[in-house]
């Protein structure tokens, strides 16, 4: 394929949001810069990171890595802005001229991203733009708990959640060429923003996350329920604890919740998830392992624009329960590699599962075999034949 023949390959400057922190974004982008790293393509990232500024090449690797400073401020754990950042814009625009990009892609409006869109613009390169996170259903999510208790408190939520809406698909018009990991969400751009939207897509390392590496013993019957993410509200992360509740009510007790993860709810879900551990961020080997330790993966979020945590468990061979909203009900075929529900069902897909062991044997088998078919050489590729339409 052309991809691979790196003088017939578009030179990329990328600019993603994350890169070193533990996200979907980050996760992404570290794939994206290896699959440039085994092509032997011309790609520049330019990066926030905890590096002293400078420009380190490997062949036709250009890696730019900028310490965010004393300005910079948590929007979430793990996740840093810098009001500061410009400070760097000379370096960056040195080592752009000198790399000779044709297209310029970002991954959001983080303040990395606004400096690549500007630049693609004052340098008149083409801006691609992906997608990776639902902003304006996070802020809606985020002020729930402030307007709760005020009357019209829904419809200043949804008139929050429309505003973050249309002030993010103004970021994105500045693009030519979006990109989004689901097919509701490419047509929702499409409408807002007037730009072309392709699917990016996930794929799944199949050896680092496999079945192979489940360690434990025949004798620990007990069903393991899994959760990987970020312990946030925008996450629903408050109904684990709901459906334990249920679960228990209705006799079963031979269960338990593995919860991997961070975040601003840890405190609570520790408070009302009763006999569930709480190993924290895992990374490596360990998350391997954890993933394959796991029965059923519960991701009860309604805002993940694709789910990287349910195609990772799925090639771990375990089925997931997944809410009727955003990208994880794009990767799991409902009944067969997991289940599809709304909040409410989430119990009764559960139980289901607990009782039928010959049902559950076959969706760990069909999840293993769908995890084996998503590949990040897929997706990239497509992304550089999108590329080249736009060039």
């Amino acid at each position: 394929m052309a991809v691979s023949m790196s003088a017939l390959a578009p030179r990329v400057a990328f600019f993603p949001d994350s890169f070193n922190e533990v996200n979907g974004v980050a996760h992404t982008s570290r794939h994206f810069e290896a699959f440039a790293r085994r092509h032997s393509l011309p790609f520049l990232c330019v990066r926030a990171g905890n590096r002293r500024p400078r420009l380190l090449v490997e062949e036709q690797l250009h890696t730019l890595e900028l310490r965010r400073g004393f300005l910079s401020f948590y929007l979430d754990k793990g996740l840093t802005f810098d009001p500061g950042f410009i400070r760097h814009l000379p370096l960056i625009v040195r080592t752009l001229k000198a790399f000779h990009p044709d297209i310029v892609h970002i991954t959001g409006p983080s303040e990395n991203g606004m400096l690549g869109a500007a630049l693609a613009n004052h340098l008149h390169l083409p801006l691609a733009a992906s997608w990776h996170t639902n902003v304006h259903e996070y802020a809606a999510r985020r002020s729930h708990r402030l307007l709760r208790h005020i009357r019209s408190g829904h419809d200043a939520e949804q008139t929050i959640e429309r505003l973050a809406l249309v002030a993010s698909a103004k970021f994105y018009s500045l693009a030519r060429i979006l990109f989004a990991p689901n097919p509701g969400l490419c047509r929702l751009l499409e409408k807002e923003t007037g730009r072309p939207c392709h699917l990016m897509q996930r794929g799944v390392d199949s050896q680092v996350f496999s079945p192979a590496h489940r360690q434990r013993q025949p004798g620990e019957d007990s069903f393991v329920l899994g959760y990987v993410g970020r312990l946030s509200v925008e996450k629903n992360v408050g109904l684990l604890a709901q459906v334990q509740q249920q679960l228990t009510a209705r006799g079963f007790r031979n269960f338990r919740f593995l919860i991997i993860g961070q975040g601003g709810e840890e405190s609570w879900l520790r408070q009302h998830l009763s006999g569930a551990e709480f190993p924290g961020v895992l990374r490596g080997e360990a998350l391997s392992h954890a993933y394959a330790d796991m029965d059923l993966f519960v991701f009860p979020s309604h805002t993940d624009t694709f789910g990287n945590a349910v195609l990772e468990a799925l090639a771990s061979g375990v089925p997931a329960i997944v809410t009727p909203d955003g990208g994880p009900p794009s990767i799991i075929r409902d009944g067969e590699t997991g289940r599809i529900a709304r909040d409410e069902d989430f119990a009764d897909a559960i139980a289901g599962i607990l009782t039928d062991p010959p049902q559950h044997a076959r969706m760990r088998e069909a999840a293993r075999m769908h995890g084996l078919s998503a590949t990040w050489e897929a997706e990239f590729e497509a992304v550089y034949d999108s590329y080249r339409a736009v060039l």
